[in-house]
């Protein structure tokens, strides 16, 4: 069974910095897109940022130039590198992977359960 564990979510103030983990375990053949969204109350979920199994990222608008995307694929972990934080930041970041957990079947999207990062002073 596949399970993503967030960590690194917390309270930070503004203009400060946080770093998300998540990282993927159990049984499985192949990892191919991860990514991170957030949710915020009151709002839908939303794509922070992705990377391809080969380290290409993108970003949301709202992220670029202060958001890091990265990946170690030898530990099937997915970092989010956060800087220059603000109150609008504040959400339940979730992490997602497509993974494939055999050969014989499609790949599908997996859920973490989500950390909360509170930017706040």
């Amino acid at each position: 069974q596949v399970q993503l564990v967030e960590s690194g979510g917390g309270l930070v103030q503004p203009g400060g910095s946080l770093r998300l983990s998540c990282a993927a375990s159990g049984s499985f053949f192949s990892i191919h897109h991860m990514g991170w969204y957030r949710q915020a109350p009151g709002k839908e979920r939303e794509l922070v940022a992705a990377i391809t199994s080969g380290g290409t990222p993108t970003y949301a608008d709202s992220v670029k130039g202060r958001f890091t995307i990265s990946r170690d694929n030898a530990k099937n972990t997915v970092y989010l590198q956060m800087i220059s934080l603000k109150p609008e930041d504040t959400a339940v970041y979730y992490c997602n992977a497509n993974i494939r957990t055999s050969p014989l079947f499609s790949a599908m999207d997996y859920w973490g359960k989500g950390t909360l990062v509170t930017v706040s002073s």
